[in-house]
């Protein structure tokens, strides 16, 4: 097994480059930090490039690690740089990145996730998070929406892209493909004359679009769904967190009855 000790050593810098669209793009992989997320993709089968942790992630972890694995014991200081924190997890691994293509049309039952625009890490994790627990087919990342595969939206996710379908496209050809197959298309709204969203009972088959909390819904994809959804306000606060609104409508489409 390789030590590295530097962050000047080419691995290490190749390692760092992925916490950068770019980096994965050109390297075709991304890096999941922390033994959870690891654990998630060798359950999923994924494709390893590479484990690297320090000596004592190493002795607990490595039994588990698919065999032909390459392994790199690596320095807490070369942990830190890798994850950009001062107190990494220790361990790490290079695994491919998807290239996922789903022909909408094909769709004839499950629900869907459809992000429009939403750029927060954090939020765009915790909804997908929160589409798996809701037993959500899929999602789908429409233009301006964070990367599926930076860090923070890794770890926001905590293995639930290794749990149902994960895919970046355009938004109007997925609302178009579910109106062929005569599925419903649920949009989020703050507007007071939306549709009250106790009204809508659970489905077997569609999908919900939320969207950016500042802009909220593209026009265009809003004059496309079956109905704007609106969730009323109790307290004084003017709006929901996207993430915690997208939960709640998530579930009642789900197990609404």
């Amino acid at each position: 097994m390789e030590r590295i000790l530097s962050k000047q050593n080419a691995k290490v810098k190749a390692w760092a480059k992925l916490a950068t669209k770019k980096g994965r793009q050109e390297q075709k992989t991304y890096l999941l930090d922390g033994w959870h997320l690891v654990e998630e993709a060798i359950k999923a089968g994924a494709k390893f490039h590479a484990i690297m942790a320090t000596a004592e992630q190493m002795a607990v972890h490595l039994p588990d690690v698919p065999h032909g694995v390459p392994a790199f014991e690596i320095s807490q200081e070369v942990a830190s740089h890798i994850a950009g924190s001062k107190n990494p997890q220790g361990i790490f691994a290079e695994v491919t990145l998807p290239e996922k293509t789903f022909d909408p049309s094909y769709v004839h039952d499950g629900l869907w996730l459809f992000l429009d625009a939403i750029q927060d890490p954090g939020n765009v994790g915790t909804l997908v998070r929160t589409a798996d627990a809701a037993g959500f087919k899929g999602v789908v990342l429409g233009t301006g929406t964070a990367d599926a595969y930076s860090p923070k939206v890794l770890r926001a996710m905590q293995g639930s892209n290794f749990h149902l379908e994960l895919l970046t496209a355009d938004l109007q050809s997925w609302v178009d493909a579910f109106e062929d197959n005569d599925l419903p298309v649920y949009g989020s709204a703050l507007d007071e004359s939306a549709q009250p969203y106790q009204e809508i009972h659970g489905l077997s088959a569609g999908a919900l679009i939320v969207s950016n909390e500042g802009q909220g819904i593209d026009p265009a994809l809003a004059e496309k769904t079956t109905a704007n959804l609106y969730i009323p306000l109790i307290g004084a606060a003017e709006s929901l967190n996207v993430a915690v609104a997208g939960g709640i409508l998530m579930f009642r489409l789900s197990l609404g009855n």
